[in-house]
């Protein structure tokens, strides 16, 4: 039997038992639940940068020497959520073919611009890799630079420097807006932009074809100096390769050049056509495509053509330029943008020699006799 001595004396050593018990049990479980809180955050910090790493992977390409990997920094999603204000309407510059493009401010004050890829986009991941690989090896100041890029989750978007002066289409189709741009403007423009192509074809460490060259992918710094965008759809060539062909014609119509619409056949001459067509509309302001003349079912190249041949170059120059057009310098331009849109590649000027011709006031070769337009030749 118990005596209440040996009752109370068992119950003061069992109460200091039970409390170390409650107390082993409670810490075991909070160690527990603590190790697998972390194990959580552990997993899902390895899983963010495994996806991270992946992404990385995705749009890392070894260059021509095969032992160098392409280094951009990775944004997060949040930081661009942030800089745009949740991709607001009111941030939106414009959408094309690749997707929206939003304007963002970073936290220590840099703007820029971030191209959003939509999932419904007729470009997708090719073409979003294409443009990185590309883009983050070229530097020239005629060319937009690629800050870095987004691949999280479901989004794909590429950051760039912001152009406060959006895109030479801006301007030169706009009545109010083109008067912003007088001729002096307008050569410096079209200087640069042979200055890029130059670049791309010649002096980067590929030859680049950029496919696309157009009016709203030339865009305009503060002090508007024309850059380059949107290499989505360019091409390299390595070695000695000149041309190449496919069996997927992209671009944009009223730019490309014949042999690419009809046979899919590319090279560095196709470009030059581009830029002859650019050429055109920056001297009259006028698109080549869905501008057809009032007295005749020519298009720009046409009515250009025409026109030259008439002896009349200086009626395609647009009209507001007035007395502050430098005319020799203008019709210069128009026999230099004849010569790049010729019906066969091997006649038309290659990118260096377009930059002599605008440097210099040498005589130029006259351009073909005849042009095929729509299937109808023009004599």
């Amino acid at each position: 039997m118990w005596t209440d001595g040996a009752y109370w004396a068992t119950g003061a050593k069992a109460e200091p038992d039970t409390k170390v018990v409650v107390a082993i049990v409670v810490a075991t479980i909070v160690v527990v639940a603590g190790l697998l809180v972390s194990g959580y955050y552990m997993y899902k910090s390895r899983t963010k940068l495994i996806e991270k790493t992946e992404s990385r992977r995705e749009i890392s390409q070894k260059t021509d020497d095969g032992n160098e990997e392409l280094e951009l920094p990775m944004f997060e999603l949040s930081t661009i959520a942030n800089a745009t204000d949740n991709f607001s309407l009111h941030n939106k510059l414009g959408e094309g073919g690749f997707g929206p493009v939003y304007k963002g401010t970073l936290t220590d004050g840099k703007e820029i611009a971030v191209k959003r890829l939509s999932k419904i986009s007729g470009q997708g991941l090719n073409e979003f890799k294409n443009e990185v690989i590309l883009i983050a090896k070229l530097q020239h100041r005629n060319l937009v630079k690629l800050l870095g890029c987004c691949i999280q989750e479901e989004e794909k978007m590429l950051i760039y420097e912001f152009m406060p002066n959006k895109s030479l289409d801006f301007f030169i189709f706009d009545q109010k807006r083109s008067k912003l741009l007088d001729w002096s403007k307008r050569f410096n423009i079209i200087c640069g932009v042979a200055r890029g192509l130059l670049y791309l074809h010649q002096d980067s460490r590929l030859r680049i074809i950029h496919r696309d060259m157009k009016a709203s992918n030339v865009l305009l710094d503060q002090e508007m100096n024309p850059k380059i965008s949107d290499f989505g759809l360019a091409r390299t060539f390595g070695g000695d390769q000149t041309e190449g062909n496919t069996n997927r014609v992209v671009g944009t119509y009223g730019y490309m050049a014949p042999e690419y619409a009809s046979d899919g056949l590319f090279s560095v001459k196709s470009d030059v056509f581009s830029f002859g067509i650019l050429l055109l509309e920056i001297v009259s302001g006028k698109k080549n495509r869905g501008f057809y003349h009032p007295d005749h079912d020519l298009n720009l190249i046409g009515q250009a053509w025409q026109l030259w041949k008439e002896g009349n170059p200086l009626e395609l120059i647009d009209s507001f330029f007035g007395e502050s057009c430098n005319l020799s310098e203008a019709v210069r331009c128009i026999h230099i943008s004849l010569l790049c849109v010729q019906q066969h590649p091997e006649d038309r000027p290659t990118m260096s020699a377009v930059g002599l011709m605008l440097g210099s006031e040498n005589t130029l070769p006259e351009p073909k006799s005849t042009w095929f337009l729509d299937g109808q030749e023009i004599t």
